[in-house]
């Protein structure tokens, strides 16, 4: 047998010697520590930043996921960027329509790529006779970290603060 041979054995041994624990060295790495802090003032700006755009139906749905929920007092669930637009822009056909939210808080996740914002809202529009008629409420957007840093919204959920409509009588 030649040396060559006679070392082959020695140096797959020392391959693998070597190469399993920084395998297991890799596989243990943690991840990067999240500025949870840094992400929370960052969701909380992009929140406000957002509900400047009411007047700009292309710039305030280009804040939606495709795959984001709209969960509307009194409506079905919108799916879809798409959708979501569609009943945005019907909605805001409606005589003296107006929609202002104040951003007031803001969570994110320890991981950083998840958080939500919630705040009061206030819908207008006008009845039947013309009358300006106001509702306020509150809502809670849940947001997802894209890879280039910035949020989208996921889940957008508004409620009145009006008290609910009496109960009708139910009638054996």
């Amino acid at each position: 047998m030649n040396r060559i041979e006679e070392d082959k054995p020695m140096r797959i041994g020392s391959i693998w010697s070597l190469g399993i624990p920084l395998l297991v060295m890799g596989a243990c790495a943690q991840p990067p520590k999240v500025d949870v802090e840094a992400e929370r003032a960052s969701l909380l700006a992009a929140d406000k930043a957002w509900s400047q755009m009411v007047s700009d139906m292309d710039k305030v749905t280009s804040v939606l996921a495709d795959d984001a929920v709209f969960l509307g007092e009194g409506m079905p669930k919108i799916t879809g960027r798409a959708a979501i637009r569609q009943a945005w822009m019907d909605m805001s056909k409606a005589p003296g329509f107006s929609i202002g939210w104040v951003p007031e808080g803001a969570v994110v996740a320890q991981s950083g790529d998840l958080g939500y914002t919630f705040g009061s809202n206030e819908i207008g529009g006008n009845d039947a006779k013309g009358a300006r008629v106001t509702t306020k409420g509150k809502y809670v957007t849940i947001w997802r970290k894209q890879p280039d840093g910035s949020w989208k919204v996921v889940v957008d959920i508004g409620t009145s603060d009006a008290p609910p409509a009496p109960s009708a009588a139910v009638k054996p």
